[in-house]
């Protein structure tokens, strides 16, 4: 139900009223305008063939590996979220 009502706001079949705009962004933790001026086309997520690859590898390492590279991972990217977290606070 939910997708298909953001599906369907999405894809113009519904139209926003004031107070779906402040849930919506409300909800998403993120500005009204934000919601209403987006930064332009979203780029494709889709990985490359490189991260595929790597990927492969980290699963193909012994469970000790793997779990020791994923926390790497994870650290990392948790890392660089909360620095671009900060950097958009101060821009403020």
């Amino acid at each position: 139900m939910v997708r298909t009502l953001v599906s369907d706001y999405e894809r113009g079949k519904l139209r926003l009223n004031a107070d779906m705009i402040l849930r919506f962004a409300t909800a998403l933790e993120v500005s009204t305008d934000a919601l209403l001026q987006p930064a332009g086309p979203v780029e494709s997520t889709k990985p490359s063939r490189k991260v595929l690859r790597q990927l492969e590898q980290i699963e193909s390492r012994p469970v000790s590996q793997r779990t020791a590279l994923l926390r790497t991972i994870n650290t990392f990217l948790e890392g660089a979220v909360a620095r671009a977290a900060r950097r958009a606070w101060d821009q403020r």
